[in-house]
């Protein structure tokens, strides 16, 4: 029997999945560009000061560890949001960006896909109204 046909199947993380640090930084700033833009995010981009950048880094720690890779977010991510009221619809705001970005950074749709159901879980998670 040879090597290939006993070794386990190669996977790859989430993170790994969509371009490690560079792709989450793609996905990150898309997202970003177009919360800030997009007159249908209105309401999720109120909840954000005038400059973005804090968030953006924040959202990229998070992401990189909850992806699988490095944990570099340091806060309690429910506890940053507590301050604001999240309901539906800015749940689904904060959704549609991301599937955007998603799709706009070129990630793969069978990680698209993959990422949907867990990313509603967070987004719904955040639900607090």
């Amino acid at each position: 029997m040879s090597d290939q046909a006993t070794a386990p199947p190669v996977t790859t993380s989430p993170y790994d999945q969509v371009g490690g640090e560079s792709g989450i930084r793609r996905i990150v700033d898309r997202f970003y560009e177009i919360m800030d833009t997009d007159p249908a995010a209105a309401d999720i981009r109120a909840m954000h000061g005038a400059d973005l950048a804090p968030m953006r880094q924040r959202l990229f720690e998070f992401m990189s560890g909850w992806l699988g890779g490095p944990g570099l977010y340091r806060g309690c991510v429910v506890g940053a949001h507590r301050g604001f009221t999240i309901g539906v619809a800015e749940r689904d705001q904060w959704l549609s960006c991301m599937a955007r970005a998603l799709d706009d950074a070129e990630i793969a749709p069978e990680v698209r896909e993959m990422l949907a159901k867990p990313l509603f879980a967070v987004a719904e998670f955040m639900r607090n109204g």
